[in-house]
């Protein structure tokens, strides 16, 4: 079965799917092309230089089925709520079963409903997506310089004692990004212990992003190279400060190609005390 909910700035939600009050009736969105290209002089056609998305227009048509006159009205009511342009971008979310996907977006007016009698009406949602691709429900994550547990129950500790975990010894992580574009991304470094100046190198490009601070044991720094979102922040005893100003001159955002994405960690002293996770999300052109 199809379902559609979308989120609003607030929180407030509204589910579509084959059943009453809000039935969905058809889902649709136009996503165009800009086409980019140069004509020299007597050249014959033109050369392509490159292409960008528009923005998604996506268009939900939807049936407002009430038991009473009064249940119809309160419907509609929670419809327009929930469809506020003014609380800002929200998220829709489609799930067919199959494929869950998410992408934010904001209503580009409010729905007009067509009353067909007393208890039910018929309209259409329209939505404007800025950015105009689908993401994951979550963001995915992968791991490197982990400690890894090393018992398990039942346990029997030998006079000689037991190792309960070790460190793995893997430098490097491949990051598959599974979508149909590039995409960024959230990276952590996680001291156990005193270090200097953790960095993410990429394998593939030579590319790398270095944050030029000393840390100590519990302290996160979170880097997000997300287009729109590019941020570095310090969380240290629950206290999150900005660190956008440690960041080394030569660094680069980096960002996951379609498919794999070598990366090596590293630290200028203290790299055993180093954690690495990297997160993203994979972004598809439909859903």
């Amino acid at each position: 079965m199809k379902n559609i909910k979308y989120i609003n700035g607030n929180g407030e939600e509204l589910l579509f799917t084959n059943k009453a009050p809000f039935l969905m009736q058809s889902f649709t969105q136009g996503l165009g092309v800009n086409n980019y290209n140069s004509k020299g002089v007597n050249q014959d056609g033109s050369t392509y230089l490159g292409s960008t998305l528009k923005e998604n227009d996506i268009a939900i048509k939807i049936a407002v089925i009430g038991k009473t006159v009064s249940g119809y009205a309160k419907y509609r009511a929670t419809l327009n709520r929930v469809f506020n342009p003014r609380v800002g971008e929200g998220w829709l979310i489609y799930d067919d079963g199959v494929v869950e996907r998410k992408i934010k977006c904001i209503p580009e007016k409010i729905p007009f409903m067509k009353d067909l009698n007393h208890t039910t009406g018929e309209g259409v949602v329209d939505l404007l997506a800025n950015d105009p691709l689908w993401r994951d429900i979550t963001e995915k994550r992968d791991e490197i310089a982990l400690w890894l547990g090393d018992f398990s129950f039942p346990l029997q500790i030998l006079a000689t004692g037991i190792e309960i975990g070790h460190r793995s010894p893997s430098l490097i992580v491949n990051c598959y990004n599974g979508g149909d574009v590039e995409s960024g991304m959230r990276i952590e470094f996680r001291a156990l212990a005193t270090l200097t100046n953790p960095s993410l190198f990429n394998v593939n490009t030579r590319e790398y992003i270095k944050i030029n601070k000393g840390m100590v044991a519990g302290e996160v720094l979170s880097v997000s190279t997300y287009f729109g979102d590019k941020r570095i922040t310090d969380t240290l005893n629950g206290v999150e400060t900005n660190a956008f100003n440690y960041i080394d001159v030569e660094s680069t955002f980096l960002q996951l190609e379609q498919g794999d994405n070598l990366f090596r960690y590293d630290a200028d002293t203290g790299l055993d005390n180093l954690e690495v996770r990297i997160y993203h999300y994979n972004r598809y052109l439909g859903c």
